[in-house]
């Protein structure tokens, strides 16, 4: 498969990552990035094994498309990055004062109704 082609699959599902991310659907968005982090490997495999052996120049039409698939596909995760991080920044709150609150127990002790 080309890389263009590669690259046509890779920005149809930053598409689909952007309504996961609408759908707060996180088990769907982290199937879709492994999806995405596969095609983006063989992209690199595709490119280092076609470089030095068969040099292919692209066409202008190719070459546009090419970038617009790119710019597309990181507009897309400034997108996501919108309702994901929000969310990030609540688990790690959440997580954070967890370890607050266990670190005050562990320094002033767990005094269960001991009083």
């Amino acid at each position: 498969m080309s890389s263009l082609a590669l690259l046509e699959q890779m920005s149809n599902y930053s598409t689909e990552m952007v309504d996961a991310a609408r759908a707060n659907d996180w088990d769907r968005l982290t199937r879709l990035e492994k999806q995405v982090a596969s095609l983006r490997d063989r992209i690199g495999v595709e490119e280092a094994l076609a470089f030095p052996s068969r040099p292919r120049r692209m066409s202008e039409d190719e070459r546009a498309r090419k970038i617009a698939l790119i710019r597309r596909i990181l507009d897309d995760d400034k997108e996501v990055r919108v309702h994901t991080e929000p969310w990030m920044d609540s688990v790690r709150q959440m997580l954070s004062g967890g370890v607050r609150e266990r670190n005050l127990r562990n320094a002033y002790g767990d005094n269960d109704g001991d009083a």
